[in-house]
């Protein structure tokens, strides 16, 4: 525990001179990506004439078609999709299970329970129209990340989730609304591909990679993923993407699963950008150096939060696979306080005061603090957490690693007072 004389700015400037190490891994990523970004825009010749907009269905837009050229590369895919009419992640990940699975099939989750709004697409937890359940598509869970797992009964668990019909085998890197599992490196996702083709060489292995972009120095298409997907209001939108998603990998995977966004036949040939092509591809540039700084924030808010005597996951000396940074406070009133005072610290809406409410997609109440300049935009700086046991904020995101100094003072200062 720190000394009560310790101020907060205090306690922050200590708390940055030990972390030095990490910050300096967090760099050299960001220097890794953005090289490799850079290239991509040169290599397919990006010009002023690709921001011209089109309308109807777009048709033949080079905005478009270069933008999809950029991010593929980017993703280390041999296709990609940049979509604004994707309005989510988990829109972008129904997309890719409905295009990538048939009647009769079964999809595996290999690490545990997934995305609360990832459920109802599914359709195991209750009946749900329009789920893979109504659409005859079976479904088994496991966790092959649990602690102390007995290396035995995993390898005869993975081989009973890939049996027939098993078709796409499911992959969460990040941790989501769960303070028990670690999120997974892209180095783990490449040991688990190189099992499941041991088993199953066709089974189709989709990655949900939220939050996770930018954040090594590789992506899961080149560790052995077929498809990737995610939203363009986490990382790779740079804070600049007004909204949509992605998808990436294997071209048939992907190209099915644009049957599934707009319609057979039409795929990802039609669309238009609505004239935000040129901030998409802004922010996608902008991203491998606004993830680094998300991730620094992250990696201070835990070294400080260690200090003040919280259980915290990731801890502050762990290398990083998201931008999310798990705080376990307790109790329902202490993650309620932790949400208004990051509200607070917003650049909008800082005088709104957070209400935990029902969100769609999710079983319990939600407390979310969010002042973003993008609703929903969780690579800006903000807050969240279902209130349920053990009451845990997740904090994530920050366009600016100083924004993020300055809400780590005034909570310090509030939790104190408090």
């Amino acid at each position: 525990m720190v000394p009560a004389g310790v101020s907060s700015n205090e306690l922050i400037r200590s708390a940055e001179n030990s972390l030095k190490d990490q910050f300096e891994r967090i760099d050299s990523i960001a220097f890794v990506n953005q090289k490799r970004v850079l290239e991509a825009y040169r290599n397919h010749r990006l010009s002023e004439t690709h921001f011209a907009e089109y309308t109807g269905y777009a048709i033949d837009d080079a905005g478009r078609e270069v933008l999809d050229a950029i991010f593929a590369d980017c993703m280390f895919s041999e296709l990609a999709a940049v979509r604004v009419q994707l309005v989510s992640g988990t829109h972008a990940l129904a997309c890719a299970l409905f295009g990538n699975l048939k009647p009769g099939e079964r999809l595996a989750i290999l690490t545990g329970a997934p995305y609360d709004t990832l459920t109802k697409v599914i359709g195991q937890a209750k009946p749900h129209s329009g789920s893979l359940k109504e659409m005859k598509v079976d479904y088994i869970e496991i966790d092959l990340f649990q602690e102390n797992l007995d290396p035995k009964k995993s390898a005869e668990e993975l081989a009973r989730a890939l049996s027939q019909p098993t078709t796409v085998a499911y992959i969460q890197k990040s941790c989501g609304y769960s303070f028990i599992r670690r999120s997974i490196s892209n180095k783990q996702i490449s040991a688990l591909c190189e099992e499941i083709r041991k088993i199953r060489p066709d089974i189709k292995i989709l990655v949900d990679n939220c939050y996770g972009e930018f954040v090594e120095e590789q992506e899961p298409p080149a560790r052995g993923a077929d498809l990737i997907a995610g939203s363009l209001i986490k990382n790779p939108g740079g804070g600049l993407a007004v909204s949509g998603g992605y998808l990436a990998g294997k071209a048939e995977l992907v190209e099915a699963a644009l049957d599934r966004l707009t319609a057979p036949g039409i795929g990802g040939r039609q669309g238009p950008l609505f004239n935000q092509g040129r901030l998409l591809l802004q922010g996608l540039f902008f991203a491998p150096s606004v993830v680094a700084n998300a991730v620094k924030g992250a990696v201070l808010v835990s070294q400080v939060f260690t200090e003040l005597g919280l259980n915290v996951k990731p801890s502050p000396k762990e290398e990083r696979y998201d931008i999310i940074q798990a705080l376990e406070l307790k109790s329902k009133e202490a993650l309620i306080h932790f949400c208004r005072i990051v509200q607070a610290a917003s650049p909008v809406n800082a005088y709104v005061v957070p209400e935990p409410a029902d969100m769609p997609g999710y079983e319990d109440k939600v407390i979310m603090a969010g002042g973003t300049f993008i609703e929903g935009s969780t690579i800006e700086l903000s807050a969240d957490g279902p209130l349920r046991d053990p009451y845990v904020a997740y904090f994530q995101g920050g366009l600016s690693y100083i924004h993020t100094k300055v809400m780590l003072e005034q909570v310090v200062d509030a939790f104190r007072k408090k």
